[in-house]
């Protein structure tokens, strides 16, 4: 326990956006850098000292969109975590490691019978343990579930934190859509920090056609290079013509507009539509991304096309050591798509995603206290 530090350094969400109904005015939501103390490591703990968290849309809805989080706040957000573990169990200490966004309870049900991901007891970084997160020094943590990363291949341990949500949530969602090679696949949303590698993702498991939608033509050329076989932007054109263009590239590349896998990835409310317009025959829909719009769809149309919709949420920390193989075996690639920042820039950092709505990259905040 020599390394051990006396205080954790945190940037807390001490409180979220809100907005007074009375007055219709926003309250602007308050990050706040405090030390709090190292708490006791239990039995299966460790203390990691972090390298890098990155940002999420998950993050940005805690602070500005009244998401609530399972602990109150304050606390630390941030669910992307790499580091090494500097205490506790003596196996791991020294170790570098990714640390699962979710983490399974191992005991219930849900566990017992390969839904881990989704476990109700789940602990979940920035969210559910404590005031614990990764825009942080350190973080305690279950050892069971971590992830270790013997060798970077070249990459900076921070880099390889968008690995334990933005990476492995596409592949969670490829398994629930039971992904075959020779399948055919479209991405909604191919562009934003899940959407690049839903694509790689579908592409590396053998899908035999890609077709990436999002609005920016600029962004889609780029998807061509990661994933995507076709593409198609969204720019000024309304679902039918979207829906049009899809069964044009079907025709054209002889490819059946049957049995197709739908991935929506953005959580948006035109995203979920369109998906909803392009479900057909025999297709399967899986919703990746969250929003907190609603949609209205004839479900009967299920029955007459035998289609299904399908949720998927986080990853099982088993699948861990597979994505992390396929990242640094290039089979997805990342570094085009992940910038590291100074921790310090957080309030700047989320004011500017939030602004953008989908970056060009992934933010990872590196700990600069």
């Amino acid at each position: 326990m020599a390394d051990l530090p006396k205080t954790i350094k945190q940037w807390q969400m001490v409180q979220p956006t809100t907005f007074n109904k009375e007055t219709k005015e926003t309250i602007p939501g308050k990050l706040e850098m405090v030390e709090i103390p190292v708490p006791e490591l239990k039995p299966g703990e460790v203390l990691v000292e972090i390298a890098g968290c990155g940002v999420c849309h998950t993050d940005l809805g805690y602070f500005y969109d009244g998401v609530p989080t399972v602990s109150k706040p304050p606390l630390a957000l941030g669910h992307e975590i790499a580091g090494t573990v500097v205490a506790g169990d003596p196996a791991w200490v020294g170790k570098e490691v990714i640390i699962p966004a979710v983490m399974p309870c191992r005991q219930c049900i849900l566990c017992k019978t390969g839904r881990g991901n989704r476990c109700l007891a789940q602990k979940m970084p920035g969210n559910s343990i404590g005031v614990y997160g990764g825009f942080a020094s350190h973080i305690p943590v279950p050892s069971i579930d971590l992830c270790p990363v013997p060798d970077k291949k070249g990459y900076a341990l921070e880099q390889l934190s968008v690995i334990a949500d933005a990476v492995t949530t596409p592949y969670q969602a490829a398994k629930r859509a039971d992904l075959q090679p020779g399948d055919n696949v479209v991405v909604i949303g191919a562009t934003g920090g899940v959407g690049v590698y839903m694509a790689q993702t579908a592409k590396a498991l053998g899908a035999k056609t890609v077709i990436g939608i999002a609005r920016n033509p600029e962004k889609l050329k780029r998807a061509l290079e990661y994933g995507c076989d076709a593409v198609i932007s969204t720019v000024e054109k309304d679902n039918k013509t979207i829906v049009g263009e899809w069964r044009n590239i079907c025709k054209s590349g002889g490819l059946p507009n049957t049995g197709w896998k739908i991935f929506e990835v953005t959580g948006t409310k035109a995203g979920q539509d369109l998906a909803l317009d392009l479900l057909s025959f025999v297709g399967k829909l899986i919703m990746v991304g969250f929003g907190m719009s609603k949609s209205e769809y004839m479900f009967s149309k299920l029955m007459a096309f035998d289609a299904e919709i399908i949720g998927t949420w986080g990853c099982l920390p088993e699948y861990y050591p597979i994505v992390l193989d396929m990242v640094l075996s290039k089979k997805i690639v990342i570094d085009p798509f992940v910038e590291v920042r100074p921790m310090s820039t957080i309030a700047a950092t989320f004011d500017e995603i939030h602004k953008a709505g989908s970056p060009a990259k992934r933010v990872v905040l590196k700990p600069d206290f």
